[in-house]
């Protein structure tokens, strides 16, 4: 009994000596998700002139895809690409392969062809807020990106020419280019109401 009371009273004391160690590991909400539910949405549902909450077009997931062509002749250029494509998003990446074989390509069904993240939730959020407020604007002579780049059905993809334009990746570490496409898919009915959804989200389209 002694032996368990000085136990308790140790693991007391040293809970005392740490009072400002956090007790909880809850999350702080993204900034842009706030401003989505304070601003944008009520913005959204006036503008497109909705009957319903609902029915506001929203961010569904960021698709990020890196394609290495070259993996299929090396399949070890394929570990830098995961590795600064985890460091870009914060989340841990899979390995795409080819769903089948191209003789002019020299692919094989299943081969290692690139890597991808798929973004949802806060760290969705998270990233549509540096890409658009951090990464854009350290490209070279950046005027816009197009308006043009929709798909029909409310999706909206970006190619981006190069990972350094992300302040997570080290110039000196980076031994290739590597290229990207980064696909918004938004809840969005239409083209329209997905363009006026990045607009208000802060998505720097060119005014021509």
């Amino acid at each position: 009994m002694a032996r368990d009371k000085d136990k308790k009273g140790s693991k007391d004391s040293q809970e005392q000596a740490r009072p400002d160690q956090a007790r909880h590991s809850a999350k702080e909400r993204p900034r842009l998700r706030t401003r989505f539910d304070k601003e944008v949405a009520p913005a959204l549902l006036k503008e497109l002139e909705l009957n319903n909450a609902m029915a506001v077009p929203r961010l569904n997931k960021i698709v990020v895809n890196m394609g290495i062509g070259e993996a299929t002749q090396n399949s070890k250029i394929l570990d830098p690409a995961v590795n600064e494509l985890g460091q870009i998003t914060g989340q841990k990446p899979i390995v795409t392969k080819a769903k089948k074989s191209i003789a002019a390509f020299k692919v094989r069904e299943g081969q290692a062809i690139g890597t991808m993240v798929t973004l949802r939730g806060d760290r969705m959020y998270e990233f549509f807020d540096r890409l658009v407020n951090i990464v854009l604007p350290r490209v070279r002579d950046f005027r816009g990106v197009s308006t043009k780049s929709f798909d029909g059905r409310g999706n909206y993809t970006l190619g981006l020419h190069d990972q350094l334009i992300f302040p997570e990746i080290s110039y000196e570490k980076v031994d290739k280019m590597k290229g990207m496409n980064v696909t918004i898919v938004t809840t969005a009915a239409n083209d329209n109401q997905a363009r006026t959804l990045l607009k208000h989200l802060g998505m720097p389209f060119r005014t021509q």
